[in-house]
């Protein structure tokens, strides 16, 4: 006699990029378990792997294609899918800001973490008068690389990863595309432009949406209330 089939809860939440909803479900423990092991091998291809058959798994919606998520979709669905798998509420210890030596515990919880996208941000950089670049934003890997693995950009590797968030090039009404561009041409525009000229697309990085939470805690020693923001989301399990 076949044994019985598990029945799994369903949630929803609105994805941040687009405004529409998706369904998913908590993982489990067979995924978990993968994703585990993998963590542990330090592959970058095979903590991918279980990453994305991780998502596809979870995420009931028809159509969803992580590959092709910005990075901040991706840390916002794996939060909430986490939520519901594991717990809500994250014990979390702060240090006192105003003493620096004071710690506090906190209760974080996990669904009141939401997107926040700075003010005036665009995807359009301009470089000069009629040059500039429409953006897209770090997808899949860089969320594998950076999030899950904790391995952020270092000088050895920032041109590639802006040329790989190039989505066009334009010179006046000249467009280069990334369909019709390769990356390594990218590449190579961007090691000819001035250090000013660069740090305008750096500085797209460091302006894109992300998860963030805000928070107060008084020091019960000095009577003293300071603010805490915590981003990305390695940072609301630590």
């Amino acid at each position: 006699m076949a044994l019985p089939q598990v029945a799994h809860p369903t949630y929803e939440l609105e994805i941040p990029s687009s405004g529409k909803t998706l369904k998913y479900r908590p993982f489990l423990v067979k995924e978990e378990k993968v994703l585990l092991l993998a963590l542990e091998s330090n592959d970058e291809k095979q903590i991918e792997n279980a990453v994305k058959n991780l998502l596809k798994g979870c995420i009931q919606t028809r159509g969803i294609k992580v590959e092709e998520m910005p990075m901040f979709d991706l840390e916002y669905i794996f939060l909430n899918i986490r939520a519901v798998s594991v717990g809500e509420v994250v014990d979390m210890t702060v240090t006192c800001r105003d003493d620096n030596t004071t710690t506090i515990p906190y209760k974080l919880d996990l669904t009141k973490i939401k997107v926040t996208k700075p003010e005036g941000h665009s995807n359009k950089i301009m470089i000069s008068d009629n040059m500039g670049f429409i953006m897209k934003y770090p997808s899949f890997p860089d969320f594998v690389r950076n999030s899950i693995i904790g391995k952020p950009a270092t000088n050895d590797n920032i041109l590639e990863i802006i040329a790989s968030c190039i989505d066009q090039l334009f010179d006046g009404d000249d467009v280069y595309d990334s369909s019709t561009t390769t990356q390594k041409e990218f590449t190579e525009f961007l090691e000819g432009l001035t250090n000013l000229q660069l740090e305008k697309l750096q500085e797209f990085f460091s302006d894109v949406p992300r998860l963030e939470h805000t928070f107060s805690l008084k020091n019960p020693n000095t009577g003293v209330e300071s603010e805490y923001t915590i981003t990305g989301l390695a940072n609301f399990f630590g």
